[in-house]
C-alpha cells in the first residue's frame, strides 16, 4: 500500500474518541487484518465527525499537526506497516 496525503486513523485502543489535527481523513478502523472499509470522511465546517462502521468518533484539536493524536499512537503508517 502505496502512503496516502489524506490521513489514515486507527482505533486499536478501542477509545471513545480521537483528537486529530486534521479536518480530511480516512477511518479504518483498526490496523489491518481487523481494518473495516476504509471510509473518507470530512468534517466540513464541524468540529467532529463520527465513523460510520466503528462509531469512533473524532474531534477536531488544531493544536495538533496532521501527524499527531490524542491519544497518541492511532495514525496508521502504511510504511511501517509494511516492514
Amino acid at each position: 500500500m502505496a502512503a496516502s496525503l489524506v490521513p489514515h486513523f486507527c482505533n486499536d485502543l478501542g477509545v471513545a474518541k480521537i483528537a486529530i489535527g486534521v479536518s480530511e481523513f480516512q477511518c479504518m478502523g483498526a490496523r489491518p487484518p481487523f481494518d473495516h472499509p476504509h471510509v473518507y470522511l470530512d468534517m466540513g465546517t464541524d468540529q467532529e465527525s463520527i465513523c460510520p462502521y466503528c462509531s469512533t468518533h473524532y474531534v477536531h484539536d488544531g493544536k495538533l499537526k496532521a501527524s499527531e493524536t490524542d491519544p497518541p499512537g492511532c495514525l496508521f503508517d502504511a510504511t511501517k506497516q509494511a516492514a
